[in-house]
């Protein structure tokens, strides 16, 4: 489990995360919401070490972030970034990569790897481009390509900025439905996500930040109730009873 604490990071010795607390809990999808440039992905970054904090901590497992080497970390969590390079190798290899904190050096792939692969291709519905260069693919295809990356990693946290970026909606929907196995395997997930319907249907936590504090974090009815979202954005979230549950739109 990975728990941030009174966490303070920014840039150039300028914070753009104000003294953040909040739990990744294991089983349970957290959306981060908030304008641009709020701080969600610099959040994202800080917990997972690549981006110095400023103040507070984080602890993975109870254990401070700064006590853990690079390679204990990746164990722990997976990450998609938000922008990523695009190598000219071929996508199948691209997944591997996701294999390598659980590799010594030298790097000799074990069938546990090899499986591992298959499987995270299969949940993010990439199989069909797996043997194409990646420089081949759509935008869409390689945003496949790196989920599979991720889950391929098997880390018991996930986190994920704006992993339906390029996707259509039937997509967008199927990497929802990852996600929920992951949580319902145990796994803590955390997204970045822009469509509000979206996060409030398909979450179990809503954190809402705006510049770089949280102003609310609960569940889906706690958020909603609170104003919050509207506030923040200046929109007009509403939501109608249907019998697959609470459906949101813009009103």
């Amino acid at each position: 489990m990975i728990e941030l604490k009174n966490l303070s990071a920014g840039y150039g010795g300028q914070d753009v995360v104000h003294d953040i607390s909040l739990p990744f809990t294991p089983g349970r999808i957290l959306a981060l919401l908030g304008p641009n440039g709020c701080g969600k992905s610099t959040l994202l970054r800080t917990a997972l070490g690549l981006n110095p904090k400023s103040g507070g901590e984080v602890l993975m497992d109870g254990t401070p972030l700064d006590a853990l080497s690079p390679r204990e970390r990746a164990l722990k969590a997976a990450y998609l970034s938000q922008s990523r390079p695009t190598p000219n190798i071929i996508a199948r290899r691209m997944v591997l990569h996701g294999r390598f904190p659980h590799l010594s050096y030298p790097r000799h792939y074990r069938k546990e790897d090899y499986t591992a692969v298959e499987r995270a291709l299969d949940w993010a519905d990439a199989r069909d481009v797996a043997d194409l260069h990646m420089e081949e693919l759509s935008g869409g295809q390689r945003q496949k390509i790196y989920l599979a990356m991720a889950l391929a990693q098997e880390a018991p946290t996930v986190l994920m900025d704006e992993p339906t970026t390029f996707l259509d909606v039937g997509h967008q929907l199927e990497v929802m439905a990852v996600a929920h196995r992951l949580a319902d395997e145990g796994r803590a997930v955390v997204m970045v996500l822009h469509d509000l319907p979206l996060a409030m249907r398909g979450s179990d936590e809503i954190a809402l930040l705006s510049g770089g504090r949280l102003v609310i974090h609960g569940t889906a009815e706690e958020v909603y109730s609170s104003g919050e979202l509207d506030r923040v954005f200046g929109v007009a979230l509403r939501r109608v009873e249907t019998d697959i549950g609470w459906q949101y739109y813009y009103g």
